[in-house]
């Protein structure tokens, strides 16, 4: 049974940092790309970043780039999100999603997801 459990998320203030973690199980992790997604609130999912399986490859919306960092350890089966100079609009559950590729650009080929985990970015 593939599991993705997101954790790290909180409150900060404007211009803070958070990492975001995922913990992947069930499948072959370094076999897969994948990618971050988020839900702000009263609004649809929106994709935010992608790595390729060897963590080689990544990509970002233009909303979070210069500001995200998407990074793996395959070793640990683990995806991670750094997120620097937040701000008010990045507040949104985020989620981490598997691909059904090895590279997915723009994580259009999404096949599962976790739970999330809450960012609120707020003085």
């Amino acid at each position: 049974e593939v599991q993705l459990v997101e954790s790290g998320g909180g409150l900060v203030q404007p211009g803070g940092s958070l990492r975001l973690s995922c913990a992947a199980s069930g499948f072959t992790f370094s076999n897969y790309a994948m990618s971050w997604v988020r839900q702000p609130p009263g609004k649809g999912l929106e994709w935010v970043s992608s790595i390729n399986r060897f963590g080689g490859s990544t990509t970002y919306a233009d909303s979070v780039k210069g500001r995200f960092t998407i990074s793996r350890d395959n070793a640990k089966n683990t995806l991670y999100l750094q997120m620097n100079s937040l701000k008010p609009e990045d507040t949104a559950v985020y989620h981490c999603a598997k691909s059904r590729l090895s590279r997915d650009v723009e994580g259009r080929y999404r096949d599962y997801w976790g739970q999330g985990t809450q960012v609120t970015v707020s003085s």
